[in-house]
């Protein structure tokens, strides 16, 4: 028995279900951004990371690879000197090797849409913690930059605030990372990359605890008018 009562298993029949019949045709990426302030109309989105979700040979969610890209901050966006000291992003610094944009969008989409394909999935799915704001974010880029090729739903997320509060009884990253038996490094925090890899591994490690999804109870026909 693990944590919290989870014990993850290999579904029982030999033929396990694919990611698109489990999730419906979706693709889970988990995505994490670092970004110039919390209005996405108005502040810079700074750094963005995506980690598409695999399955292993028993048909376990696991983390797949984990790709990111520093941004140059658009033209007309803002960066709240105080996000920058939360992130610890120093936005001149030499070996930031930051894309415009648009660039960096294509550098994370690539994979997404590989992953997709390999995976027989319509379009990815965002996943994040306080999801929605990684959703905001990536959208306002994408129509700042005027990306064709998003590959994302617009607006349907999974959000692991609410699946680690129901499984974990925890809300914050941290908290719920810890909670789910992974280590959490407070120096390495606030790094797209690190925050993308510890939300991949919590919501992997929700999502395996229910190998197969929960009978779908259909309403009663109505009745027959007289």
């Amino acid at each position: 028995m693990t944590d919290a009562g989870f014990t993850p298993k290999a579904p029982a029949s030999p033929a396990h279900p694919t990611l698109a019949s489990r999730f419906r045709g979706f693709l889970p990426v988990v995505v994490d951004v670092e970004t110039g302030g919390f209005d996405w109309n108005r502040h810079a989105l700074l750094e963005i990371a995506v980690a598409p979700i695999d399955l292993d040979e028993n048909g376990l969610l696991v983390v797949g690879e984990i790709t990111s890209s520093h941004v140059v901050p658009a033209a007309g966006t803002e960066i709240d000197p105080k996000s920058l000291e939360i992130t610890g992003i120093d936005i001149d610094h030499p070996f930031r090797a930051a894309l415009p944009e648009r660039a960096a969008l294509e550098t994370v989409f690539a994979p997404v849409r590989a992953a997709a394909k390999k995976h027989g999935c319509q379009r990815a799915i965002l996943v994040g913690h306080n999801a929605h704001f990684d959703l905001n974010f990536l959208n306002a880029a994408v129509a700042r930059s005027g990306h064709k090729r998003n590959p994302f739903h617009p607006f349907s997320v999974f959000d692991t605030v609410t699946l680690a509060g129901v499984a974990y009884g925890q809300t914050v990253l941290a908290r719920a990372v810890q909670a789910a038996g992974f280590d959490w490094n407070g120096e390495e925090a606030h790094s797209a990359v690190y925050d993308t890899e510890r939300t991949a591994q919590l919501f992997c490690k929700i999502v395996n605890a229910w190998p197969k999804p929960l009978p779908v109870v259909m309403p009663p026909p109505a009745p027959a008018s007289s």
